[in-house]
């Protein structure tokens, strides 16, 4: 999820810590029906569902991918004709100077190479990569979200915040502990 960063002082997030999917599953679910919606979960292996389950729907990427690609086979096939057609018209074998198949592999070609650079390119402007400081690692215990333990994080700047609320909700979905992190 997207995160404000634009109040870099005090709390950022309450944190839950969870020794399996299956419960942090439960909670962010639980969680969202609340109406909490500033949340994330930090996993140390990808959890089949857990982006519906915290209610994640960005699908900025993919379209951005498409977009490109299109644009890629438009400069491709563009390149050629331009070449071919008007630059320097050559006939080869008697084929037409517009021969499309002829032109498809090119244009393939740039397809691919305009999309996979826009995937790659996309997914760090999305996530705003590199991300050197992140108030998530001042979470107690984070270490462990990349080998044995799962965390829940809702944070402050979410509407529907209250404290006392959400510490319950973790606690009755099983959390081994619930505390709050600072930025």
């Amino acid at each position: 999820m997207a995160h404000d960063f634009s109040d870099p002082t005090g709390l950022y997030a309450i944190v839950g810590e969870f020794d399996d999917p299956d419960t942090l599953m439960k909670a962010a679910e639980e969680a969202r029906f609340a109406g909490y919606k500033e949340m994330d979960a930090y996993t140390p292996f990808p959890v089949h569902g857990m982006s519906e389950a915290i209610g994640f729907r960005d699908s900025k990427v993919p379209w951005t991918v498409i977009a490109c690609g299109i644009i890629g086979l438009t400069c491709g096939y563009t390149l050629q004709f331009y070449t071919s057609v008007i630059d320097y018209p050559m006939n080869v074998g008697g084929k037409p100077l517009n021969s499309i198949p002829s032109f498809i592999p090119v244009s393939y070609e740039c397809t691919i190479l305009f999309s996979a650079f826009s995937a790659a390119i996309g997914m760090f402007i999305y996530n705003k990569l590199p991300m050197p400081y992140h108030p998530i690692f001042n979470a107690k215990n984070f270490e462990r979200a990349s080998q044995d333990r799962f965390f829940l994080a809702i944070e402050a700047s979410d509407p529907s915040y209250d404290e006392g609320k959400i510490e319950k909700l973790m606690r009755e979905h099983g959390a081994l502990e619930v505390s709050t992190c600072d930025y």
